[in-house]
């Protein structure tokens, strides 16, 4: 049963008419989704300090918005990739949910502007949070940041890509917050079939969405499908978030238990109730609150 909430969300979404999800042009839903986060995220708190900047990437300059609440010394930090299935999205989207998790961790939080699909394909945007995290150990003390505490998060595509730099980047990131993350191409598990339709993203989408990131690349690679990872062991101790009714569900958990059984610390927990999105809802949902309170707890744990 859908927490009445998150029910009332979804009723808004699929009452909101316009072509199937797999239809809908690419211009169009990058506009529905920043309407969205204006209508359920809600203004954002106020940080001590925020400050956009651009890091060099491979492609050109990479947007970063840097949130520091407030604290004095040297604060860990956290490269945060926003969800949207590797099209949508950005970091105006997600700015009221990167800056409720900065306070509530105590950590500076980097939110990352890397390139979209299908103008810049796999590996593009992978590339772009590798050059933004690299930027962010090596040029973070300048700003405030300890940079011997660096943790990356991310939320559906932006947990993809989290892990895809924790792979790359094992040796210097202390944590990883995913949030129910993209975790395998395959498209064929329970939670897929049955929540294929009518709970927000749908399966159809979720496929869309793949094709376009893809762009006819091979999906098993580790580096898109990190659940087919073979060298999980060494990776940062993880936190791993789930919706009950969201076809992500089981290849999160799926990943969080890959993890156990290679030996990396990790917790998982699986909201009830809860559908894909309702990460960014805090306008409209207390579950959404005590998720990030959650995860924002988790990382100042493990960038204690």
């Amino acid at each position: 049963m859908l927490d009445p909430e998150i029910q009332a969300v979804l009723h808004v979404q699929l009452s909101s008419g316009g072509p199937p999800a797999d239809e809908v042009p690419i211009a169009l839903a990058r506009k529905g989704h920043e309407s969205e986060a204006l209508l359920f995220s809600g203004p954002g708190e106020e940080v001590a300090e925020v400050r956009d900047l651009v890091v060099p990437g491979p492609g050109g300059n990479v947007p970063v918005r840097l949130y520091r609440p407030a604290g004095d010394g040297l604060l860990p930090g956290v490269a945060y990739f926003h969800g949207g299935g590797w099209v949508v999205g950005s970091i105006d989207s997600f700015d009221t949910v990167c800056r409720r998790l900065a306070n509530a961790s105590g950590a500076a939080i980097a939110s990352v502007g890397y390139r979209l699909a299908p103008e810049h394909v796999y590996p593009a945007p992978l590339e772009d949070c590798i050059a933004a995290t690299r930027w962010l150990l090596g040029e973070g003390e300048a700003l405030g940041i300890d940079t011997a505490r660096i943790a990356v998060a991310g939320d559906s595509a932006g947990g993809n890509l989290a892990v895809g730099v924790a792979r790359r980047l094992r040796a210097d990131v202390r944590f990883q917050a995913l949030v129910y993350p993209v975790c395998d191409a395959g498209l064929d598990t329970p939670s897929y079939r049955e929540f294929s339709e009518g709970f927000g993203l749908t399966a159809v989408g979720m496929q869309r969405f793949w094709n376009l990131y893809l762009a006819g690349e091979d999906g098993g690679d580790p580096d898109t499908s990190p659940l087919r990872a073979t060298d999980l062991a060494g990776l940062p101790p993880a936190f791993v978030l789930t919706a009950e009714c969201d076809v992500l569900r089981d290849e999160g958990e799926a990943f969080a238990a890959a993890l156990g059984e290679a030996g990396v610390e990790v917790e998982h927990r699986r909201y009830d109730g809860t559908i894909h999105g309702f990460w960014r809802w805090l306008a409209k949902a207390q579950v959404t609150h005590r998720a990030v309170k959650e995860v924002a707890g988790a990382l100042r744990r493990g960038l204690a």
